[in-house]
């Protein structure tokens, strides 16, 4: 099956980063059916190491705002939900409920450079997932990589024993200040065929 050619442009052909938003509100139960689908993505050894931390209140964007670059800090602002995608470095605990078919928990807690290539590999592509997801419900996302993970690790993540990977902004975009759309490298410039 392949999907219609308005589900294409809503995902990627007319998708955009967004930067302003309306004062439409993203509602919790959105955020909710947003991770019931972005969870379904496939990851390493079913391992889903990502972690979402949504920060929607105006106590929770003033602990952001000293961690974020100071492009991005208006925006962040603006925007009903300021997604923070981080990764769980012991995911491997939840690996014998996500994984029950075999020991997959070893393979990853007696080696701590393959747990954490595995977490931020499979936690970004998770945090893909996520974007696609929110596009697919009609939102707009603005991702970023401009913010200081040490701030935003001690503000909101430590405490879970997670670590920040980036940004994305969620909501209604009002549509002002979108550049045009720019260049991307043809197929012959990225992709081999062997």
């Amino acid at each position: 099956m392949t999907i219609d050619a308005g589900a294409l442009d809503a995902l990627f052909r007319n998708a955009r980063t967004h930067n302003s938003w309306t004062e439409a509100p993203v509602e919790d139960d959105t955020l909710r059916e947003l991770y019931a689908l972005l969870c379904l993505g496939p990851t390493s050894a079913n391992s889903s190491p990502a972690r979402f931390i949504f920060v929607r209140t105006r106590e929770g964007k003033e602990r952001l705002r000293p961690a974020l670059s100071a492009g991005n800090v208006e925006k962040t602002m603006r925007a009903p939900v300021t997604a923070i995608v981080a990764y769980d470095p012991k995911f491997y605990d939840q690996l014998p409920r996500l994984f029950a078919h075999v020991d997959a928990k070893s393979w990853f807690s007696a080696n701590d450079a393959l747990a954490e290539e595995t977490a931020f590999r499979n936690g970004t592509l998770q945090g893909g997932y996520l974007i696609l997801a929110a596009r697919a419900l009609g939102l707009d996302c603005g991702p970023m990589s401009g913010f200081d993970r040490a701030k935003v690790d001690e503000a909101f993540t430590a405490e879970y024993g997670w670590k920040s990977n980036f940004l994305v902004n969620i909501g209604h975009s009002d549509g002002a200040g979108l550049h045009p759309r720019g260049p991307r490298l043809d197929f012959d410039d990225a992709c081999v065929l062997l």
